[in-house]
């Protein structure tokens, strides 16, 4: 009977062990599987912008206005600030997203202007723009105007 009670507190262990590292393994391969997905997976909405640059000088300080969003947040009418002057076949720039008193993204872009392509990203703001992130690809649409076409979420706690 001691040897039957043994075989079961042995196997008992044996199942309890078997049952956690099967768990333990099941977790780790869920976790990296989803790891892996949100790397892949692009984050947030679409951002549509489109901008024309009449007013754009080349020199620091120098601005673009915006003419199409489909973010609520950025409004048609609102200057895209370059902090830094051009150079002569490209930009690589801070900005600021001035939407209104108190509400303005932060930025930065690189623009080939032989191509007419580039990237702007953004990592937040003030106001409406707390915890905004954007990538977009730029690209030329002809004349003055310009295309932001990417990414874009929010998030709480920036």
């Amino acid at each position: 009977m001691t040897e039957l009670r043994s075989r079961r507190s042995r196997f008992g262990v044996r199942a309890m062990v078997g049952l956690l590292l099967a768990i333990l393994v099941t977790g780790t391969l869920a976790a990296a599987s989803s790891a892996a997905t949100s790397a892949s997976a692009p984050r947030g909405r679409a951002l549509h912008v489109t901008k024309e640059c009449s007013e754009y000088t080349g020199l620091a300080d120098s601005w673009c206005t915006i003419t199409s969003s489909n973010v609520h947040a950025i409004k048609v009418g609102s200057r895209v600030v370059y902090l830094q002057a051009a150079g002569p076949t490209s930009l690589d720039s801070d900005l600021v997203l001035v939407v209104g008193p108190g509400n303005y993204a932060l930025g930065h872009v690189t623009l080939d202007f032989t191509t007419g392509t580039g990237v702007v990203t953004f990592w937040g703001g003030i106001g409406h723009f707390q915890g905004f992130h954007a990538k977009a690809v730029v690209s030329a649409l002809g004349g003055v105007n310009w295309a932001w076409d990417g990414r874009y979420h929010f998030s709480e706690g920036d």
